[in-house]
């Protein structure tokens, strides 16, 4: 996919984001706004996946360790189709298998069940681990929130991935400095990401979180990182591409009523038109 196009997805990804929150009347829109563009590269460009074989024993893996932001992930794996993009609106509802949190056992393409924050990167660890001595060549990665830096057992994880050299492993730092309670440096601070985790021996890369050269480079140069993770440091908007929704704490786990649905899905589609314009000449 060219940047435009994945420009264009990402937007997808951001609508039924809105759609799915607004239909369960709940759920955590402004994390999973502000990973879209992560979630479009990985998906739509770089990670060795096939959506009729969500099994396969080669395929990279990839764990959404803050796993309150499903929405994101969902609509991901609906329009790379893994499913159909119809159930995104049954998020949360008691008979559907799109609930408020992963469950590998009945969503096609989720490779962790996840939601305690921290465990995520954990079990990251033990695909990279697997492969390694499987003698596998698939890739995991994982992302991160910030908030969710201030578990103990992820700078546990911190310290196991270097120590076994799992240079197969990249960690993505959602990085927008707020969680549910507000400002993470105010909550309990966790800067400096970079130097904590340069400690433990990472490869380090900071980057834009909604820059698509400077996400497809940071992969590129994980990739040929050897002997050693890559945490990717991504500086992000929470509520990315919904102006009222932007840097707002109070948006973390909240749903739009309908007034602020239609306004925020009205933004997005003229983004959408204008890449489409763009796209298409």
């Amino acid at each position: 996919m060219t940047v435009k196009e994945l420009e264009l997805t990402a937007c997808r990804i951001r609508r039924d984001i809105l759609t799915e929150v607004f239909n369960a009347k709940s759920g955590h829109p402004g994390g999973s706004l502000s990973i879209a563009d992560i979630l479009a590269v990985l998906y739509f460009k770089e990670m060795n996946i096939n959506p009729q074989d969500p099994q396969d024993p080669d395929r990279d893996r990839f764990v959404l360790s803050k796993g309150h932001c499903a929405p994101a992930l969902y609509a991901a794996l609906a329009h790379r189709g893994f499913f159909p993009t119809e159930d995104l609106p049954t998020l949360r509802k008691i008979d559907s298998y799109l609930q408020g949190h992963p469950d590998m056992r009945k969503v096609p393409g989720v490779d962790m069940s996840t939601g305690s924050l921290g465990q995520g990167i954990c079990a990251a660890n033990g695909m990279a681990m697997a492969a390694k001595l499987d003698g596998k060549n698939y890739r995991v990665y994982t992302v991160l929130g910030d908030g969710e830096l201030e578990e103990g057992q992820v700078w546990e994880a911190a310290m196991f991935a270097p120590h076994y050299k799992l240079d197969n492993l990249t960690a993505f730092i959602d990085l927008n400095l707020l969680q549910i309670d507000g400002d993470v440096r105010k909550v309990m601070n966790p800067t400096p990401v970079d130097k904590k985790f340069e400690a433990f021996g990472w490869n380090v890369i900071s980057i834009c979180a909604h820059n698509y050269e400077e996400i497809t480079e940071a992969i590129e140069k994980a990739k040929q990182t050897k002997g050693k993770p890559t945490v990717i440091i991504c500086s992000s908007t929470k509520g990315k591409g919904v102006s009222f929704m932007e840097n707002e704490a109070s948006w973390h786990g909240s749903a739009p009523d309908e007034e602020q649905y239609n306004l925020a899905v009205a933004e997005i589609d003229a983004k959408i038109k204008e890449l489409e314009g763009e796209i298409n000449g």
